[in-house]
């Protein structure tokens, strides 16, 4: 464990189990106080305790595009905590698969609102709260999905692509106080991808040159990195965490 996030709060959405309970796990290690979302407060009850209790975790349960949760995520972070120092944007939906042509516009639609416009808003709102007077470091959750096609989950990759490019703007209207950049995993075995790799992990991972799937840790530990001081030189950019499959 270290302190470089000491006295420092953040906000993590879509954070009772997988990619995202890893990085506020890793920020949790390192200091910080975490406030983490979904949408079953089961779930996250069991991830406040994971993560060390309610001295260092506070749990809301809403959904990640309603605005009225996204509201009372904000005000309880800064109320209980005392500040919204960073914000990592991890939600995000994919509940069909299959090819483009078959996709149903109605499904399209909540990708796109989930995955690309609560990010937005959801920034919006921490921005206004917090950072705009205080400054801060954000955080989107990508995937390499959004950098080249990916067969079965390709309005995914499309919402994806979306937010690296939003990354980018984002980064531009809010330097020099506020840093935004973006992590693009590849397959991270959690029950989100089970459809990657189940019953095939050893040839699903055959494809990447480090030879296995990501973990949450691995995530973890790169969001930290662009949340801290360490990249305090880095906005706009999006890390792909992959495992070097994007090489091929």
């Amino acid at each position: 464990m270290t302190a470089r996030f000491a006295g420092k709060t953040a906000i993590v959405t879509g954070a009772s189990r997988g990619i995202g309970l890893g990085i506020a796990q890793r920020l949790v290690n390192d200091g910080a106080k975490v406030v983490i979302t979904a949408r079953k407060q089961d779930a996250l009850d069991e991830a406040v305790a994971e993560l060390g209790g309610s001295g260092v975790a506070l749990a809301v349960a809403g959904s990640a595009d309603d605005p009225d949760h996204q509201d009372e995520v904000i005000a309880t972070t800064i109320e209980t905590f005392g500040s919204a120092d960073y914000f990592v944007n991890n939600t995000g939906i994919n509940p069909v698969f299959g090819p483009l042509m078959d996709l149903d516009a109605g499904a399209a639609r909540k990708i796109l609102d989930v995955n690309v416009v609560s990010t937005l808003q959801w920034t919006q709102k921490v921005y206004r709260a917090w950072m705009k007077e205080n400054g801060g470091a954000v955080v989107n959750i990508a995937s390499v999905a959004g950098i080249r096609p990916a067969p079965g989950i390709a309005f995914y990759g499309v919402s994806k692509a979306a937010v690296i490019d939003m990354t980018a703007s984002l980064a531009e209207e809010l330097g020099p106080d506020i840093r935004v950049n973006a992590v693009a995993p590849a397959v991270v075995k959690t029950r989100f991808a089970t459809a990657l790799y189940e019953g095939r992990e050893e040839e699903v991972a055959a494809a990447y040159p480090l030879k296995r799937l990501g973990v949450p840790d691995d995530i973890g530990s790169v969001v930290a990195f662009l949340l801290s001081d360490d990249a305090g030189w880095m906005t706009g950019q999006t890390l792909p965490v992959d495992g070097g499959v994007l090489l091929h």
